[in-house]
């Protein structure tokens, strides 16, 4: 009798996997910059959901997706040069956003699985920063809620085919 064959999908994926960039390019030509310092990440896409119910239904209620709505929430260890002070510019452009209007207040985003699994996506969004305080023993950090404006596009993985870093394993007790 032979042993079944046990799926092959059988590691859990860590959290960690996403990478955000920001489009800081000038004239149209994109330049996707790392927003570092990423302690949580949270993508959502919501559906707002519709009645449609019909007699034919037989009592059962029906729904139709009539619009979706994408957003990412991130934490971020609020970073600066350690000689100068100065924070990380990535992170400031989204601090600026944050205090604009108009063309000013949006910003395009793409997020990724950093080991290239088919995961990628891209987006126009408008930005809230919100410094989490606290007190003199711990770290600065901002709640970033990305929203998005317009459709989130599936794109290709920017890091597809590349080797993933080897990942270090613990040696057995």
């Amino acid at each position: 009798m032979s042993t079944p064959t046990p799926p092959a999908e059988t590691v859990t994926v860590l959290a960690r996997r996403y990478r955000l960039e920001l489009d800081t390019g000038k004239d149209g030509t994109p330049a996707w910059t790392l927003i570092p310092g990423i302690t949580e990440f949270t993508p959502k896409i919501e559906p707002t959901q519709q009645d449609v119910t019909t007699y034919d239904a037989e009592g059962w209620s029906e729904q139709a997706v009539t619009m979706l709505a994408w957003s990412v929430e991130v934490t971020l260890a609020h970073r600066a040069h350690p000689v100068t002070g100065i924070f990380n510019a990535a992170q400031e452009a989204l601090r600026r956003a944050s205090m604009s209007f108009g063309a000013a207040s949006y910003v395009r985003v793409r997020y990724y699985d950093r080991n290239g699994a088919p995961d990628a996506q891209q987006g126009t969004a408008l930005v809230t920063w919100e410094p989490e305080g606290g007190g003199p023993d711990e770290v600065d950090t901002i709640k970033v809620t990305l929203t998005g404006s317009g459709p989130l596009a599936e794109i290709a993985n920017p890091v597809a085919g590349m080797t993933p870093a080897p990942v270090p394993m613990r040696e057995a007790a």
